[in-house]
């Protein structure tokens, strides 16, 4: 079986019939699975897993999920129970929602279990994902509903409540402080994520982040354009291991981020600069023509959203 096969199983075999439907988003329904691109999963459930089904879960996505892409979606052994960061598989992101907590929609939703890579080290010590408030489920359950690939249940739009453009907006501006602390360490998929924040909230649509790069470069005065194209580059041909920025491009980051920060601030609701954003550490020029026990998802990565892969 291969990670995505392997993953319905598990969740069929610890929640059975309280599975109502399994659904990928991110890179796989936005253009194509990139080099450094996890599998975005939605599991939708009719209630709460109990705790030896949170441990279940949990077992299995750590031996599903790889720790690193792979370029494929990897299969296992004959019997789909091997290694996954032996055979090279992609790193797995699964939000577990009880349907009673996003249908009606309210906002902030509610992620009843989550899993991603870079998690890893919490739950190998023992932590174990708990229901926590998730902003950023608005943006997932958007790309659900756009990308339509369920890998169980029936499709999407028979399960979940189509998410207000208003909810949009809030659960976008909700990560940007921690996708800046990101700034420097995961640089790629901070800016192509700015961009897809930029880009979704003058447009109403979740792109791709090559696509959000490609409509945020023609709106770019040419002096920020080299870092945001640069990242674009990496995100479609190469994994992480293989990234590599020169000084000259690394002295551009903050300045860019600034300035798309401030084109963000101007599509926020209200004036001024928006709650909870840092000022722009050079000023913007004018336009020219993605803790609790268990910590919260970031926005940044390929992990996920406006987010997602």
């Amino acid at each position: 079986m291969n990670q995505l096969q392997q993953i319905v199983a598990l969740a069929d075999g610890v929640l059975g019939r309280d599975v109502v439907g399994i659904y990928l988003h991110g890179s796989a329904v936005l253009g194509g699975l990139r080099p450094a691109s996890d599998l975005d999963v939605l599991l939708v459930s009719e209630r709460s897993p109990v705790e030896r089904e949170r441990a279940a879960l949990l077992e299995g996505l750590l031996r599903i999920s790889g720790t690193g892409a792979a370029g494929g979606i990897a299969e296992g052994t004959a019997d789909g129970d091997g290694d996954a960061a032996a055979a090279g598989a992609r790193p797995v992101e699964l939000a577990l929602v009880v349907r009673s907590d996003v249908r009606p929609w309210r906002y902030p939703p509610v992620c009843d279990f989550l899993y991603g890579e870079w998690l890893r080290a919490d739950y190998e010590a023992g932590a174990v994902p708990r229901p926590e408030p998730m902003p950023d489920l608005a943006l997932l359950i958007t790309m659900v509903l756009a990308g339509d690939r369920p890998l169980a249940g029936p499709p999407p739009a028979r399960v979940l409540d189509p998410v207000p453009h208003a909810d949009l907006v809030r659960a976008s501006l909700a990560g940007l402080p921690g996708l800046l602390d990101d700034l420097e360490q995961d640089t790629r998929n901070v800016l192509l994520t700015l961009a897809r924040i930029w880009s979704t909230l003058a447009t109403g649509r979740i792109d791709s982040k090559d696509t959000a790069a490609d409509w945020a470069l023609a709106r770019l005065p040419s002096e920020h354009r080299a870092v945001l194209a640069h990242a674009r580059r990496l995100y479609l041909d190469r994994r992480y291991s293989e990234e590599s920025w020169s000084a000259e491009l690394r002295s551009r980051v903050r300045p860019h981020a600034d300035r798309v920060l401030a084109e963000i601030d101007r599509l926020s609701p209200g004036s001024g600069p928006h709650r909870g954003l840092p000022a722009p550490a050079v000023a913007a020029r004018p336009v020219a023509a993605d803790r609790p026990a268990v910590p919260a998802r970031p926005v940044a990565a390929d992990r996920p959203a406006v987010n997602g892969s």
